[in-house]
């Protein structure tokens, strides 16, 4: 599959293949910001994308293409998902989403009668597998893109047993009835392809993209950033991202004496976070400003960023901070993070939920500059593996590829030649 398209069929341009990007809201975080990516970047002579929100809200509205963008006619309050994962599972939303989201998806994609639709994140998955199928002769292809542990997350979601094992089972409906599953991580695709038990043909993989002029650009604004050197994490302040451990780590490390610790993000758990600094005596020293809009001004002027997470997906926020130029420190959780930092080369990785590992690490890294400089300078060559241009191409040829192989459009002039890679095919 990696070979890409051998001929080219004649030299007059075909139609653009046009793609649907289908998501709740542009709340949230990796996921969103490739959507609003896809569709700022594409070549449109290539790949005409539009966005389908079942809820118009979110940060990164400011960021896209808003007229590209189509929302759910009817609903919108009820189609609200922001927020922690677990109030998709609120009565009043389970009846909205099995009764209006379908509907409002079904209308839009008939407007936009796409060749390819591109599902994000598992609600949104779920709810297209039936609207899909509901098109007939209509149908376009379908690719799956999933960006997390799903089954970590449905854990993390679902105390019931019951519950959990319903969704478990509804998820791995949809995942195996669509025509590719996309993932973000070599690790991920692996993982879900065993437990899923996904046809291997039909699953890739494409890392997220990253904006690096962009980021290298904004990285040199001001922002208002501690007096005191300080340590940097960026995520939202849910139990996924293990603040606890952070902040169990950064009270017991010696070398982190002299430091702040920032957390940029929102979450349900902040005021948890922030009980638990108070318990540990550092609350004068862990500063929480919030979600900011460039968190890579910050990144550029932190002595270390650290991801402590329990599980993810691609962390597409280590990426950013290695083209920064700041060291890392991750764990190598199920998935992505020790797929992003090369261990011992551009960053440091320690397992999942090991407190005393993770502050070693840490007063490692405090106590040796020039081991952080050695990182600085081989993560920004790391960063370079995951730009925009080159992950927006894989992209645009996983849509022509997807939506040739259906029959359902004619080869592009000139298209991209490199395709999402199969699981176990190096990108």
């Amino acid at each position: 599959m990696g070979d890409g398209f051998a001929t080219v069929i004649d030299s007059t341009p075909a139609p653009p293949v046009r793609v649907s990007l289908l998501l709740s809201s542009l709340h949230g975080g990796g996921a969103e910001r490739v959507a609003v990516h896809l569709l700022n970047r594409c070549d449109p002579k290539l790949v005409d994308v539009r966005m389908a929100l079942l809820n118009r809200s979110g940060p990164f509205l400011a960021d896209a293409d808003e007229s590209r963008i189509d929302v759910s006619p009817i609903g919108q309050n009820l189609l609200a998902f922001e927020g922690a994962n677990s109030t998709f599972y609120r009565p009043h939303k389970l009846v909205a989403g099995a009764v209006l989201a379908p509907l409002n998806l079904r209308k839009m994609i008939k407007a936009h009668r796409p060749h390819v639709v591109m599902s994000f994140l598992k609600g949104m998955n779920v709810i297209t597998g039936p609207v899909v199928a509901s098109l007939g002769a209509e149908r376009p292809r379908w690719i799956v893109r999933e960006g997390n542990n799903t089954d970590a997350v449905i854990e993390n979601e679902l105390q019931n047993g019951l519950a959990r094992s319903a969704i478990k089972s509804l998820t791995r409906t949809a995942y195996r009835a669509a025509d590719c599953f996309l993932a973000n991580s070599h690790e991920m695709a692996a993982g879900l392809q065993e437990r899923l038990e996904l046809d291997p043909a039909r699953v890739r993989v494409i890392h997220n993209p990253i904006d690096l002029a962009k980021i290298r650009q904004l990285s040199r604004e001001a922002a208002p950033t501690p007096e005191r050197p300080f340590i940097l994490t960026v995520g939202r302040l849910e139990y996924q991202k293990n603040h606890e451990m952070l902040l169990q780590a950064f009270a017991a490390s010696e070398a982190a004496k002299g430091y702040d610790l920032v957390i940029l993000g929102r979450g349900s758990m902040e005021a948890e976070t922030r009980a638990i600094a108070a318990q540990l005596g550092v609350a004068d020293r862990v500063k929480f400003p919030g979600f900011v809009a460039n968190p890579w001004a910050w990144m550029s002027r932190a002595t270390l960023f650290v991801l402590p997470s329990r599980w993810e997906g691609f962390p597409s926020v280590v990426a950013e901070a290695l083209a920064c130029g700041v060291p890392a420190l991750v764990t190598s959780c199920d998935f992505g993070p020790a797929e992003v930092v090369e261990a011992g080369k551009s960053g440091w990785v320690v397992p999942p939920e090991n407190l005393q590992a993770f502050s070693a690490a840490m007063d490692h890294l405090l106590e040796n500059a020039a081991l952080r400089a050695e990182f600085s300078h081989n993560g920004r060559i790391r960063a370079e593996e995951f730009d925009i241009d080159k992950m927006v191409e894989r992209y645009s040829s996983l849509f022509i590829e997807q939506a040739m192989s259906a029959g359902r459009a004619r080869q592009p002039y000139a298209p991209p030649v490199d395709v999402g890679a199969p699981v176990g095919v190096a990108e």
